[in-house]
């Protein structure tokens, strides 16, 4: 058995969950489909058994995102449209959900890729640069995600 599958199967259901929601919400479409693109980007370091990198971009793009869902206030609206699950339309409970789902499944993600990290390139001494160079991809990619779709954001 593969020891990344777990990370590969998160990585995986967060695709789903942006695709999912690239349907619910035409609106942003693009936004969600970008999003994916990183965890595609993912599951193509694990098929080419590049997981060092793997589990560092999957635990800084998971924080990342957690942040951001946070700050534009994307995970406290999902609370509140599953606390009124009676009043609110199927489509917003679905969003809803969803949002919550991939919060968890990022949650996930940084808990799996910290423990795969930590058993399988503890004390190699490759942890500052692969940090630093996949901080820098990362804050890359969000960046450009952030500036040419800030204004779709709900409370950009």
């Amino acid at each position: 058995m593969r020891p990344y599958r777990d990370v590969a199967t998160l990585a995986g259901a967060q695709i789903v969950c942006f695709l999912l929601l690239t349907h619910l919400e035409p609106n942003f479409f693009l936004i969600h489909l970008y999003q994916s693109v990183l965890y595609i980007a993912i599951l193509v370091m694990l098929f080419y058994m590049e997981d060092r990198w793997a589990y560092m971009i999957g635990m800084l793009a998971s924080v990342v995102w957690l942040g951001l869902a946070y700050e534009s206030g994307i995970l406290g609206s999902a609370v509140r449209q599953l606390s009124q699950l009676r009043t609110a339309n199927l489509s917003a409970n679905l969003v809803g959900g969803i949002a919550l789902t991939t919060a968890l499944l990022a949650i996930l993600m940084i808990a799996f890729c910290g423990r795969h990290w930590m058993k399988e390139y503890s004390g190699l001494g490759k942890a500052r640069s692969t940090f630093l160079v996949s901080l820098g991809i990362v804050a890359v990619y969000y960046g450009t995600l952030l500036r040419f779709f800030w204004e779709m954001i709900p409370n950009g």
